[in-house]
């Protein structure tokens, strides 16, 4: 195809380029530098709060003590006993030591509560705030329940096994 027959063909708003030598012009522009950028402050890692055996600890502490003391309160609403002592007494060590670690969880979380303004961290997986959750609905069944067993026997049987209940 000639010339003539392409100015012919392309629509009238496009412009044809120059055919003449040498007849672009060549700019070289220097790309300005930027300086760098310094931080001056950064927020401290939640995860580095310092706490973190403790924090494990009580996760650790708090998943197989709630569940214990669910296990104790339903033993005591239904039987008017705490749990069995178990072989070597080992079942009832274990629910005074989950009533101890949720005592233990509400503290720190109240004295935390009370220090920062905030509760304790989520932890990792948020697991130490369902832990320090769990603990404060625990704490408030075992007032529950403790109340309606003083209510209807006048007492709330003692930490350590009797004859009434396991004789």
């Amino acid at each position: 195809m000639d010339a003539a027959k392409m100015l012919l063909l392309s629509p009238p708003s496009t412009s044809l380029p120059s055919l003449k030598p040498h007849s672009f012009i060549l700019a070289y522009t220097r790309p300005k530098v930027q300086p760098r950028l310094k931080v001056l402050a950064m927020a401290k890692d939640t995860s580095e709060s310092g706490n973190g055996v403790a924090e494990k600890a009580a996760i650790a502490g708090g998943l197989v003590a709630n569940p214990v003391i669910a296990w104790s309160l339903y033993t005591l609403k239904t039987t008017g006993c705490g749990l069995p002592p178990g072989p070597g007494g080992s079942i009832g060590a274990l629910e005074g030591v989950s009533y101890l670690v949720v005592v233990g969880i509400v503290g720190w979380s109240l004295y935390t509560k009370a220090k920062t303004g905030s509760g304790l961290p989520n932890g990792p997986f948020g697991l130490l705030g369902a832990v320090e959750g769990l603990s404060f609905l625990s704490l408030l069944a075992i007032l529950v329940v403790f109340g309606l067993q003083f209510l209807q026997n006048g007492s709330i049987p003692g930490p350590l096994p009797s004859d009434q209940c396991f004789g």
